[in-house]
């Protein structure tokens, strides 16, 4: 599996917090509990990691990979799913971990990511 540095690269960002969810067997990375990435498996078990996109980012990369497809058992127009034995060069993963990271802290008031971010 490729890709191991997700984990830490996730929990690096400010106020990121993981838990593994048994119902889905996944683990989920979030801001106060809100999701930006969750890694599992599909439907055959194959690794993926499934991240929050902006849809027309997320529709461009479906389009230009063929290891990231709609997000599976998510909203496909605003997640996406990376396969993790896949060749998406390391940069493009961490622009998008940076943008599902970014995406749901924004969704949060001025004063609750000032506090998240100091």
């Amino acid at each position: 599996m490729k890709y191991e540095w997700t984990d830490s690269y996730c929990l690096s960002k400010p106020g990121a917090e993981k838990d593994y969810k048994l119902e889905w067997d996944a683990t989920r990375y979030m801001i106060r509990g809100k999701m930006f990435a969750m890694q599992g498996g599909d439907r055959e078990g194959k690794p993926i990691l499934t991240i929050k996109l902006e849809p027309f980012f997320g529709a461009f990369l479906c389009g230009r990979y063929k290891d990231i497809v709609p997000g599976y058992y998510m909203n496909k127009e605003y997640w996406v799913s990376l396969y993790l034995d896949g060749d998406v060069p390391d940069e493009t993963v961490r622009e998008m971990l940076d943008q599902a990271y970014r995406l749901v802290l924004e969704s949060f008031s001025k004063k609750i990511q000032k506090e998240i971010c100091s």
